[in-house]
């Protein structure tokens, strides 16, 4: 595909004689006058390229389509491209003009376009999304950016009447940029709602010589308490499955209990999950609530 596996403008390329109008023909249109090769998937990276070209440069990328170009993970692939303009909610299919302030210390540049800053990108997709869907949006971008999550919370306190900034301020004491998997945040917040004392992300786990022989999803380093969301290769995959033998015999043999959890677990048995995850703290000497105390609240 080359030099077309990206949005372009057709004007541009017919003008430049690296197509003619007939072979413009054979191309996708996405937008007027924004054409993709036929064969290219269009990422959430290319949707926010097509809506930039669409848009003439009027405007801000914003929300996924910041997120997307910051190189933010598990974006939906269908969520149409966002842009910021002043004054103006007029989009287009696929795309979604937001007509809100925003100022030039929230905007940058990224490969020649205006995108949102890290911090108003999370900010805005914070107050926006539903509480888990944020979370997990937030722990995405603050890993892919390094975003400190208060950043954002100082433009809360910037934008205090903005539309949704409540629902931000709910969010971002839960965000860990820790997280390396979308189920790793869904556990996490699972336990927390199940009354258990917050995980930390990315455990290390030593030797006896000091070298870290592995990194645990979640863990508590007081009571050696680890828990690990084993997606599909830990079980399909031979060789994943021995290293996982092999390194969970290591992390026993140093004092260290090992919760793992799956899929089906996670979707059809969360209660299961936090009450295993709480005998195994209580049994290493923490001091957790049973159920009924946590429930009762």
């Amino acid at each position: 595909m080359g030099e077309f596996d990206e949005p372009f403008l057709g004007t541009q390329a017919v003008r430049a004689g690296l197509l003619t109008p007939h072979q413009l023909r054979r191309f996708r249109r996405v937008h007027r006058d924004v054409y993709i090769h036929r064969d290219a998937a269009v990422t959430p990276y290319g949707r926010a390229r097509a809506a930039w070209l669409w848009a003439g440069g009027d405007g801000v990328l914003a929300g996924y389509s910041a997120a997307a170009l910051f190189g933010s993970r598990w974006i939906d692939a269908t969520a149409p491209a966002e842009l910021i303009r002043r004054g103006s909610r007029r989009g287009t299919d696929g795309v979604v003009v937001h007509a809100e302030t925003i100022l030039d210390d929230e905007v940058c540049t990224l490969a020649d376009m205006r995108v949102t800053s890290p911090a108003r990108t999370a900010f805005d997709l914070g107050r926006r999304l539903v509480l888990d869907t944020a979370v997990e949006q937030l722990d995405a971008l603050c890993r892919a950016t390094r975003l400190d999550p208060a950043h954002v919370a100082e433009l809360a306190d910037r934008h205090s009447g903005a539309r949704g900034v409540r629902r931000l301020r709910q969010a971002l004491p839960l965000v860990d940029p820790g997280a390396e998997s979308l189920p790793e945040t869904r556990v996490r917040l699972l336990l927390v709602r199940g009354g258990l004392p917050r995980p930390s992300t990315q455990v290390p786990v030593a030797g006896v010589d000091g070298r870290v022989l592995g990194w645990a999803d979640l863990g508590w380093k007081q009571w050696r308490t680890l828990v690990e969301y084993d997606g599909i290769h830990h079980w399909t995959d031979e060789r994943q499955r021995t290293k996982d033998i092999e390194r969970y015999e290591a992390f026993a043999a140093l004092g260290w209990s090992v919760v793992r959890v799956n899929s089906e677990q996670l979707r059809l048995r969360p209660g299961s999950v936090v009450e295993r995850v709480r005998m195994r703290l209580r049994a290493a000497g923490a001091s957790v609530r049973p159920p009924s105390a946590h429930n009762s609240r």
